[in-house]
């Protein structure tokens, strides 16, 4: 017999009561999240179809042999109209047998490729999703990831599609063939007789009254041991990531202690949610021996007077014993399904959000083309204009929220192959110049020009290609040095990667690496230190070998006798282009054409390094250290 059909009572109870107490989220808008969902799933419909035509058939063939049970007993176990000879009842036994065993089979058949087309169907929807979502990702503004921690955006990643695989795996095909198995169990049951089934559901809503009770309780006590499990383990992060503070100051002993006094909490609460989680399953089953006891001694009693067949008898019990496990399968389920569409609610909710460039700026915009060289041309349409790296921003104004305004009428201009430095405290609006002139922000007011054309003119990705940018922090990616240098240009020959590499003062330490230039990069360069990977970064840039250049604190993670090494490099990247400098180290600053001083989003001070000093304002207090940069 299937094991669909073999199960002893399980009137809605089970190993899901933990689920069942610790309910998900629910998604707030269901209606749209399915219909975003069955976008995905519409491409696949016909495989899906399938795979539930299989779901009916599975459960058509369990109900039919569980019914074929009774003319095998009446007609060859226990006749009860006719009696055949002995060997007409072997003859007759076995026939019912094999035909019984067909029957499942068919079964087995069908639950085989209905598991198999939904692997395949939740697969593929779910690379669908994944692949979306990744590509999504890449054409959302920075502004984006600003405002959402990595640790929420990698949870779409991981636990919400693990979730809705899961749920698209099992939970369709489970909450639909529970509902089919129920009405047919049902159905078959209230033919029989209708006594033993008013019998049957008389112990339902004891059953309900009962683990709705348990459960209200323990899901009190779910709550708690996860506050417990995420103070633990909160903890033994914070202790690991922390470990040479830890051992600097002796703190080993303390931790042991703390860690106990949280461990031990975890264990009470645990305890005591699984000890209220575990009454489920022997509170149900003792509720449906009951039960079950009953309708066997009701219906004993209607077979003695002849109102049943022992055959029907035996068919009844079995469907007594099957009638509760679609009921635990779909409660089951119902909270993983629920669970899965509040992750798919937030995977939607992040493919909702406006890409970065719509599509209009690169039809209608200027798009970067390399000439001859180094040359490179603004280019729409027929219109080319030569790429010198004129950079002007005009009465500029910007806030990163509405009712908090940065940058206030900021007017300075960059001509072809100046060198321009900013400087000043944190917060000063420094990077957020940077940001806006790559776009990665866009401005609230005024306006911001290359060569004469207005940024926004510009496509965005054409705009940053004309821009080697060297960020204060540092990130490396898994694959060789050749690979991490040459990511700033796919198409660099290794020659090229190399010359960049000399450029930088990168070469001498790559060459002394084993591999030199096929050493892999791991764990965002965790076998370089910090300055080596900086330089990493330097080098990246210059094989990028763009007419507009931008070091954000590039030599913040260097020290003093390697910033004076890479100084002639970056000279030398410099040369010919227009550069931009953000430092906290005024000595890099002093060959700048201009520096601007800015104190809370303006410009309060601008010209060359001797202008500044003459006027003895607030570069002067800095530089000769009246005043500290904070």
């Amino acid at each position: 017999m299937p094991h669909s059909m073999k199960r002893g009572p399980q009137m809605g109870g089970g190993p899901g009561a933990r689920a069942a107490a610790m309910r998900g989220a629910k998604p707030k808008d269901l209606r749209q999240t399915l219909k975003g969902l069955w976008a995905f799933l519409r491409k696949r419909k016909i495989m899906l179809f399938l795979a539930f035509f299989m779901v009916l058939l599975n459960i058509g063939a369990s109900l039919a042999g569980t019914s074929y049970l009774q003319p095998i007993i009446d007609n060859f176990l226990q006749p009860v109209n006719a009696d055949p000879t002995m060997a007409q009842r072997f003859a007759g036994l076995a026939g019912g047998v094999v035909t019984l065993g067909c029957i499942f089979m068919v079964s087995v058949v069908a639950s085989y490729l209905q598991n198999r087309l939904m692997l395949t169907v939740s697969q593929r929807t779910i690379n669908d999703i994944r692949g979306q979502l990744f590509n999504h990702l890449q054409g959302l503004p920075v502004g984006y990831f600003d405002s959402h921690t990595t640790g929420e955006l990698m949870s779409r990643f991981t636990n919400d599609v693990d979730t809705l695989n899961d749920a698209l795996q099992n939970g369709l095909t489970t909450l639909f063939s529970s509902a089919v198995m129920l009405g047919g169990i049902l159905g078959m049951m209230l033919y029989r007789s209708l006594l033993l089934t008013a019998i049957t559901l008389l112990i339902v809503p004891l059953l309900l009254l009962s683990t709705g009770k348990v459960m209200k309780i323990s899901s009190k006590f779910f709550n708690a041991q996860q506050a417990a499990l995420g103070e633990v383990n909160g903890y033994i992060e914070e202790i690991m990531t922390g470990q040479k503070v830890v051992k600097t100051f002796c703190y080993e002993d303390r931790a042991r202690q703390e860690f106990e006094e949280r461990n031990q909490r975890l264990q009470k609460a645990a305890q005591t949610a699984q000890g209220y989680a575990g009454m489920m399953m022997p509170l149900t089953r003792n509720i449906n021996s009951v039960g079950y006891a009953l309708v066997a001694t009701v219906g004993g009693i209607l077979t003695i007077f002849g109102s049943m067949t022992v055959g029907s008898l035996v068919v009844f019990l079995q469907l007594v014993q099957s009638f509760g496990r679609p009921i635990n399968e779909a409660s089951n389920q119902y909270n993983s399904i629920i669970t899965a569409l509040a992750g798919a609610e937030r995977i939607f909710q992040v493919m909702k959000v406006k890409p970065e460039d719509d599509g209009e700026e690169k039809q209608k915009g200027y798009q970067l083309v390399h000439g001859e060289g180094r040359d490179f041309y603004w280019q729409k349409g027929e219109r080319r204009i030569p790429v010198r790296g004129d950079v002007r921003f005009e009465k500029v104004d910007f806030g990163y929220s509405p009712d908090k305004q940065i940058l206030k009428e900021i007017s300075l201009y960059a001509k072809p192959g100046q060198k321009i430095a900013f400087v000043g405290s944190t917060g000063a609006g420094k990077t957020t110049i940077i940001n806006l002139l790559t776009r990665f922000y866009d401005i609230n007011g005024g306006r911001i020009t290359v060569d004469g054309i207005d940024i926004k003119e510009i496509d965005r990705a054409d705009l940053r290609n004309a821009m080697s940018v060297v960020l204060q922090d540092t990130h490396l990616f898994t694959g060789t040095i050749y690979d991490n240098i040459r990511y700033g240009r796919p198409d660099a020959t290794d020659e090229e990667v190399v010359e960049a590499a000399k450029l930088a003062c990168a070469h001498g330490f790559i060459k002394r690496l084993k591999h030199g230039y096929d050493t892999v990069i791991e764990g965002d360069g965790a076998n370089l230190s910090q300055g080596q990977r900086q330089l990493l970064n330097i080098a990246r840039a210059a094989v990028a070998d763009a007419p507009i250049l931008i070091l954000d604190e590039a030599t913040s993670s260097v020290d003093t006798r390697t910033e004076r090494l890479i100084e002639v490099g970056l000279d030398r990247l410099m040369e010919g282009r227009t550069t931009f400098v953000i430092a906290h180290r005024l000595s890099t600053v002093r060959n700048s054409n201009a520096i601007m001083v800015m104190e809370q989003g303006q410009i309060i001070e601008r010209g060359t390094h001797q202008d500044l000093l003459d006027l003895k304002g607030r570069y002067y207090q800095l530089y000769t250290g009246a005043v500290e940069l904070d």
